[in-house]
């Protein structure tokens, strides 16, 4: 596969068609061509970021096929701990959580370890819950690689499906997850690399405070089912502004953008950002 890298754009006669048609802002963009000199994707980046060879050959096709996977998390937090392969093979149920508050993340891990603990689940249900706490050291700072290449990842995710016409579930959870970046706290629960729910702190933290109330109806239908639907009931009785921030360098944002919490259409909102560093990418 030949690779054809730019290094010096301001002689090049084609750099308005590149910065126009296949909408270059600065940062670095893959595009696909076949044999044939035919655009297949406009920038596959996105794609290989979270898919790697298996979206090979990084065409439209393969990109809406893969995009439908329930598995969208699993090659996120794949490589981060070197636990978690092992908890999906094995189908657990596993909390992804973090935040920017780490009173919330103390709230959750108690709250957490108390459902994974309580016999109903041990014994009665027979359910093994895991717990990882993505992003953060063992003393509790930051551990900015991890984060860095979880939230790269949702928002090559978001990208690889923000233009798709019907927005179907999938998206719904991934716009979500990436809507809460910049809050307090959130989780995603999953069963293997199958995400069952993605929820705000504030909402997943009050399922897991009223769990005597839903807890007797796990008994006739499976966990993770009661877990959604009670969940979806807290949402419903809870309102919170759905915020969803995103670097207009990373890939082409949709014109329209559709809560992912209800059917309102979202409110556009332009902000700036320097991060006083020198280059073409230095204020946005």
């Amino acid at each position: 596969m030949p690779w054809y890298v730019v290094q010096y754009f301001s002689p090049i006669a084609g750099l308005k068609f590149i910065k126009q048609e296949w909408n270059y802002k600065g940062k670095p963009t893959l595009v696909v061509l076949n044999p044939q000199g035919k655009i297949e994707n406009y920038n596959a980046l996105h794609l290989i970021r979270v898919w790697g060879v298996k979206a090979f050959p990084f065409n439209k096709t393969v990109e809406e096929e893969i995009s439908k996977e329930l598995t969208w998390i699993g090659p996120l937090v794949h490589d981060i701990h070197p636990s978690i392969p092992a908890w999906v093979k094995e189908e657990k149920y596993i909390f992804f959580y973090g935040g920017k508050d780490n009173d919330w993340i103390q709230q959750f891990t108690k709250r957490a370890t108390q459902l994974i603990n309580d016999p109903f689940i041990k014994d009665t249900l027979k359910i093994k819950i895991e717990l990882f706490c993505v992003g953060k050291t063992a003393k509790g700072g930051e551990d900015h690689g991890i984060l860095g290449k979880f939230w790269t990842g949702i928002e090559s995710l978001f990208f690889t499906k923000a233009h798709k016409q019907a927005v179907d579930p999938v998206t719904q959870e991934i716009q979500k997850l990436l809507s809460y970046k910049n809050e307090n706290g959130w989780a995603v629960l999953t069963k293997g690399s199958t995400v069952v729910v993605t929820g705000h702190g504030f909402t997943i933290l009050r399922v897991l405070e009223e769990f005597d109330r839903w807890k007797d109806f796990a008994k006739d239908r499976s966990f993770e089912v009661i877990f959604k639907e009670y969940h979806s009931k807290v949402i419903q009785s809870v309102r919170h502004c759905c915020r969803l921030e995103l670097p207009t360098v990373a890939g082409k944002a949709p014109d329209v953008m559709q809560c992912p919490e209800c059917p309102r259409t979202m409110e556009t909102f332009v902000s700036y950002k320097c991060c006083h560093i020198d280059g073409p990418t230095a204020g946005h």
